[in-house]
C-alpha cells in the first residue's frame, strides 16, 4: 500500500462511521456497510508487515481485546444439556422443553446466541480504527482530528436546523425529536461527540502553534481555537442533552490544562481540581431537577432509569456468575419488568454500559473491564506526567474519560460512531506510530514508524 494513501484509512473510515453509525437500534443498512467495510481493514491489519513490533502498552490492549474476545466466542460454544441446565436463569428455559415432552438439546451459554454474533459484527468498525492505527500506522493525527471537528461542526448546523423545527433534518425515524442529534438518532450521543471534539480542538491548536513561525500566525491560530471552541459549546446547548452539558464542565477544564501545560508535564496537585469538578459535573447528570428521569419523578416510570437501573441489576445477580449472553438484554428484562406499569415502549439498552455488561457478561466481563480501567488510568497518568509532552494523546485520555463517564448512564458505546472513536482514542493512548515515508540512504532504509510528538 503506497504511503500517501495509508495515512487517509482511518480517518475516511471514521468519517463514515460518524456519518453512517449513529444509531444503536436503527440504521442498520449503513451499519452493515461499515461492518463490511471494516472487514478487509482487518484483515489487511493482521498482515501488514511491521518493522519493529508493537509498544509493550499496544500488546497489553490487545490481550484484553483477545480476552473480550474469549468471552463472546465461549459464549457460543454448544454446551450439554446437564451443564447448561444447571446454569443460573436456565430454569425456564429448560421448563420449557420439559413441558413439549422434547429432549434438552445441546445449547450455548448466551440465551441468544443469534444476537451474541450480531453485537459481535457491531464491533467491527471500532476494532478495525483499533488494528489500523495500532498494526498499519494507517493514519495522521492532525488528519484524525480534523474530520472529527468538521463532522461535529457539521452535525452542530444540522442540530440547529433539527432545534428549527425542520422534521426532515432528521435521519433516523427512532429519534429524539425536538433535540438537536445531528447525524446521531440520539441527542445525548451527539453531546458525546461534541465533548470529544473539544480536547482534539485543543490538540490542534498546540500542535499548529509549535510549527507557527510568526506572531501573527500565532494569533490567527488563537482566534481560530476561540472561534471554533465557542460554536462547540454552543452545539451543546442546542443539542439539549443535560449529560452534555453537564461533562463538559470537566472536559472544558481539561483541555484548558492541556492549553497551559503545553510544554511540560503537569503538576500532580492538579487532578485534585479535576476530579473535583469531574464529579461536579457527573453530579449535575444525576442530580439535575430538569428532566432527569433517574433521581427525579416522571411521567413514565417504565421506561426512566430510575427503573431500568435496578431492574438491570437485579436481572444480572440473578445470572451470576456467567451472565446471560451478549447482545441478550431485551430478551432477558422484560421479565423483570412491573407488569402493571408497563407501557408499549420497549428497553432497548439499560441506559448504562456499565450495567448491561454486568448482566450479559457477568464476573469474566467485568474482571476484563476492570483489567482495563487500570490499564487506562497507568497510561493517562503517564502521559499526563511524561517530559515528552503528546498532545493527541492528551487528548485521548479527555475525550476516552468522557465516553467512559457518559456510558455509566447511558450507551454512547453501542453506536459506530462513538465506539470508533474510543478505539482511535485507545490507539492514541497505547502509542500508535503513524507511517511516514521510508527514508533510504547508502544502502540502509531508516525506522518507518515514529512516536506522535
Amino acid at each position: 500500500m503506497t504511503f500517501h494513501f495509508r495515512p487517509l484509512i482511518v480517518p475516511i473510515f471514521l468519517g463514515l462511521c460518524l456519518l453512517l453509525g449513529g444509531a444503536s437500534a436503527a440504521g442498520y443498512p449503513a451499519n452493515m456497510l461499515l461492518q463490511l467495510a471494516a472487514i478487509p481493514i482487518i484483515a489487511w491489519s493482521l498482515l501488514a508487515e511491521r518493522s519493529a513490533p508493537l509498544p509493550r502498552v499496544a500488546r497489553q490492549l490487545t490481550i484484553l481485546l483477545l480476552a473480550m474476545a474469549a468471552i463472546i466466542v465461549i459464549q457460543l460454544i454448544p454446551l450439554p444439556p446437564a451443564v447448561w441446565s444447571a446454569l443460573p436463569g436456565r430454569e425456564e428455559a429448560a421448563a420449557g422443553y420439559r413441558l413439549f415432552g422434547a429432549p434438552l438439546p445441546w445449547l450455548p451459554l448466551s440465551l441468544t446466541p443469534d444476537r451474541t454474533v450480531a453485537s459481535a459484527l457491531w464491533l467491527l468498525p471500532a476494532l478495525a480504527v483499533l488494528l489500523a492505527m495500532l498494526r498499519g500506522g494507517a493514519y495522521n493525527p492532525e488528519l484524525l482530528a480534523g474530520i472529527l471537528l468538521a463532522v461535529a461542526l457539521a452535525g452542530i448546523g444540522i442540530g440547529a436546523v433539527q432545534r428549527a423545527g425542520n422534521e426532515a433534518a432528521y435521519f433516523y425515524e427512532i429519534t429524539n425529536r425536538g433535540l438537536g442529534t445531528g447525524f446521531f438518532a440520539n441527542g445525548n450521543h451527539m453531546a458525546t461527540l461534541l465533548m470529544c471534539a473539544i480536547p482534539f480542538l485543543s490538540a490542534f491548536y498546540l500542535v499548529a502553534r509549535s510549527r507557527s513561525r510568526t506572531a501573527q500566525r500565532s494569533s490567527a491560530l488563537l482566534v481560530i481555537l476561540a472561534g471554533t471552541l465557542g460554536v462547540l459549546i454552543i452545539g451543546l446547548a442546542i443539542n439539549g442533552s443535560r449529560a452534555g452539558l453537564g461533562l463538559a464542565v470537566p472536559v472544558l477544564c481539561a483541555s484548558g490544562l492541556m492549553l497551559l501545560s503545553r510544554k511540560r508535564r503537569i503538576p500532580a496537585w492538579s487532578v485534585v481540581p479535576l476530579l473535583a469538578l469531574s464529579l461536579v459535573g457527573i453530579g449535575i447528570v444525576f442530580f439535575s431537577p430538569v428532566g432527569n428521569d433517574f433521581t427525579q419523578q416522571v411521567k413514565d416510570v417504565s421506561i426512566s432509569r430510575s427503573t431500568f437501573f435496578p431492574n438491570t441489576v437485579r436481572a444480572a445477580f440473578d445470572y451470576l456468575p456467567l451472565g446471560s449472553g451478549v447482545g441478550s438484554f431485551t430478551s432477558v428484562y422484560p421479565l423483570y419488568e412491573n407488569q402493571a406499569i408497563i407501557t408499549n415502549t420497549y428497553a432497548n439498552h439499560a441506559h448504562s454500559d456499565l450495567l448491561e455488561l454486568f448482566l450479559e457478561t457477568s464476573l469474566p466481563g467485568m474482571v476484563v473491564l476492570a483489567l482495563f480501567l487500570i490499564w487506562w488510568t497507568h497510561r493517562a497518568v503517564v502521559i499526563w506526567r511524561s517530559e515528552e509532552v503528546d498532545q493527541f494523546a492528551r487528548a485521548a485520555t479527555i475525550a476516552s474519560a468522557a465516553i467512559l463517564a457518559h456510558s455509566l448512564v447511558d450507551y454512547p458505546l453501542r453506536t459506530a460512531a462513538v465506539s470508533a472513536i474510543f478505539a482511535a482514542c485507545c490507539a492514541l493512548m497505547a502509542e500508535a506510530r503513524p507511517w511516514v515515508r521510508p527514508r533510504r540512504t547508502t544502502g540502509q532504509t531508516q525506522a518507518r514508524h515514529l512516536s506522535v510528538a
